[in-house]
């Protein structure tokens, strides 16, 4: 059986840490981002190092119509994709009325509506042979609002929901979905979001390649959630929800403002 993942967003970060991992375990890759040279450099090291076969799509699939014709694409070269990693995603600092509207509705075309359609797409592919694992890279950010971080709060929250929900509807058909909820990561998230500054940014983070292999080991189990933290698992979980809405957005609006 085949055994191939295609990954979006994996030309850094945890989306090469992803591909990393899944290749030590023999996989064939799909390794997908805007940027060609990182994925080329990615694609020697990894057939190098471990005999497997590893296909580059530089594409940008910031919007529905573009992660349709990446699944176009990768249909017409015959793969099949056992594993989907949604990975591809980008937040922003600011206050809402402040920031560029276009910027915010691209998030959302990119965190939201590109992996709803990779999604869909290789999903009913992987129904048709009875078998598939999703991966979608969500946040704790998912689990409360974000002050000066309002629509990527809420991309993220959406993500954690859907992927639970299609979990369950796609049991049956042999297929899991897992989001990947981390806590801070040391890439290059914090200064394409503007995040210099905040009390956010000053804190230490966890490495990509941690937190890629708590993802992936999860969703090869099957598990419906993986915080990579246990101190913040336990937070989210178990204090937040505890505590006065108005004086968690007060400690989270605190924790973002430079």
């Amino acid at each position: 059986m085949s055994h191939t993942a295609l990954i979006t967003g994996a030309s850094s970060g945890i989306g090469m840490e992803f591909a990393r991992y899944h290749a030590r375990r023999g996989g064939d890759l799909v390794i997908v981002a805007r940027r060609q040279e990182p994925l080329e450099a990615l694609k020697s090291e990894l057939e190098s190092a471990h005999g497997v076969t590893v296909t580059v799509v530089a594409q940008d699939v910031g919007s529905p119509a573009q992660a349709t014709a990446l699944y176009e694409t990768v249909k017409a070269q015959g793969i099949d994709v056992d594993i989907l990693i949604n990975n591809a995603g980008f937040g922003g600092h600011g206050a809402f009325l402040d920031r560029d509207l276009a910027k915010d509705q691209a998030m959302i075309d990119l965190n939201i509506s590109a992996l709803v359609t990779l999604s869909h797409h290789f999903g009913n592919d992987m129904k048709r042979r009875n078998g598939g694992r999703m991966l979608h890279v969500s946040s704790t950010a998912s689990f409360i609002p974000g002050p000066y971080q309002a629509v990527y709060f809420a991309t993220k929250a959406f993500v954690t929901s859907f992927s639970q929900a299609i979990d369950q509807e796609m049991r049956k058909d042999g297929i899991t979905s897992t989001a990947l909820c981390p806590g801070l990561v040391e890439t290059e998230f914090v200064a394409t979001a503007d995040l210099g500054g905040t009390g956010l940014a000053r804190q230490k983070g966890a490495t990509p390649a941690s937190v890629a292999k708590c993802g992936y080991d999860a969703m090869m189990k099957g598990e419906l959630i993986a915080i990579n933290e246990q101190r913040l698992s336990f937070m989210l979980n178990w204090m937040t929800p505890l505590m006065p809405r108005r004086q968690v957005l007060k400690m989270v609006a605190g924790m973002q403002t430079k």
